[in-house]
């Protein structure tokens, strides 16, 4: 996978809040519909005005059957408090210091049959829908918490730099969540044992290619995919978007269709690891009983049905007693094939539940 370097910079230097496009919000959750009758939403990176999760949960407020949304906007976002004009006529003063939340556990539709722009306007500027945090509205607040422990699922895009520590929050508190990263994430050794314990997942509707996202006015990078529209606001592309899970959906039990026969000549092994080279997914083959090492985006494809991720520790033939995240790495040791080291990104030791025998 090509690396996005303007995105690692961005994200060395916090400044990688995105703002996800509406369509790859309702993408995604097409695939929920029926979890979320009956639940409170919280989306806990969002300023009510800017974001589309908003957006998006207040237009399908009715049509889910939500019992409440709650959002929580940071002070410290460039997009926050844009419009809070609106609160010129109350008593508090406007302030860039605190954050803001919209609580609503009702949305009122003026023509019957659906939820309009105009009664989200409506909504949104009616007195006391949105209110002053006491704090900054940073997630990991004892405020935000707060709101955290009331919810049900948890649906946002959390600042790519925040990914381990937000996701980390997230299991701490055993919640439900959807939720936007890069698809290295699946690397850290924070999140793959999750991966490999099927505890979280990848979601269903990005599997390839990039997404495009608003970013601050201010954003500094210029990379390919980078423009402005007529409005002067500023978005850019970004490569390996996933969306990451622990919300069960029918197509991850699917099981991936193999085609390709297994040959010993066309599959090498690693020289330290009991398992097999397998370099594109696709390539994955149909007959073959032992570990095979896979790419991280076979992950995009992954049934727990058909396969089991196995800890690499487990098929390790050298041990250079470096610990392993259960992903062979470069990291790890040096990966080689027939006494050559393979410059490689990470392996998933997979191994297929279905095939009983190795015709060698």
């Amino acid at each position: 996978m090509a690396k996005n370097v303007g995105l690692n910079k961005a994200g060395r230097a916090k400044k990688d809040e995105f703002y996800t496009d509406y369509d790859v919000i309702q993408s995604e959750l097409n695939y929920y519909e029926g979890q979320f009758e009956g639940k409170v939403v919280l989306c806990n990176c969002d300023d009510p005005f800017e974001s589309n999760f908003a957006k998006f949960f207040l237009r399908n407020f009715n049509y889910l059957k939500l019992k409440r949304l709650i959002c929580t906007s940071y002070a410290g976002s460039p997009m926050a408090g844009t419009q809070l004009s609106l609160f010129d006529d109350y008593d508090e003063p406007v302030t860039n210091q605190h954050g803001y939340v919209l609580d609503v556990s009702e949305v009122r539709m003026s023509n019957g049959r659906g939820v309009s722009d105009m009664d989200i306007q409506t909504l949104l500027h009616t007195k006391g829908v949105v209110k002053r945090l006491n704090g900054n509205g940073d997630y990991a607040s004892d405020e935000c918490l707060n709101y955290l422990k009331q919810s049900d699922i948890v649906v946002t895009n959390p600042p790519f730099s925040k990914f381990r520590p937000y996701l980390a929050t997230l299991m701490q508190y055993h919640k439900k969540f959807l939720i936007i990263g890069n698809v290295n994430a699946l690397t850290y050794k924070e999140v793959f044992p999750l991966i490999k314990n099927n505890e979280v997942w990848l979601g269903a509707s990005i599997h390839s290619g990039d997404r495009e996202f608003r970013v601050p006015d201010n954003y500094p990078l210029k990379a390919s995919g980078y423009r402005v529209d007529a409005e002067g606001r500023k978005y850019i592309r970004v490569k390996g978007v996933r969306w990451f899970t622990n919300l069960d959906y029918t197509q991850r039990h699917e099981d991936l269709v193999l085609y390709k026969q297994y040959r010993s000549d066309d599959y090498p092994k690693f020289d330290n690891y009991d398992a097999i080279d397998v370099d594109k997914t696709a390539d994955i083959p149909l007959d073959y009983s032992g570990y095979m090492g896979v790419p991280i985006t076979f992950l995009d494809k992954f049934s727990p049905d058909q396969f089991d991720i196995v800890n690499a520790n487990d098929v390790r033939t050298a041990n250079d007693g470096k610990k392993s995240l259960g992903l062979i790495k470069n990291a790890d040791g040096a990966i080689t094939i027939n006494g050559r080291t393979r410059r490689t990104y990470a392996r998933i030791v997979i191994k297929n539940k279905k095939v009983q025998h190795i015709e060698d």
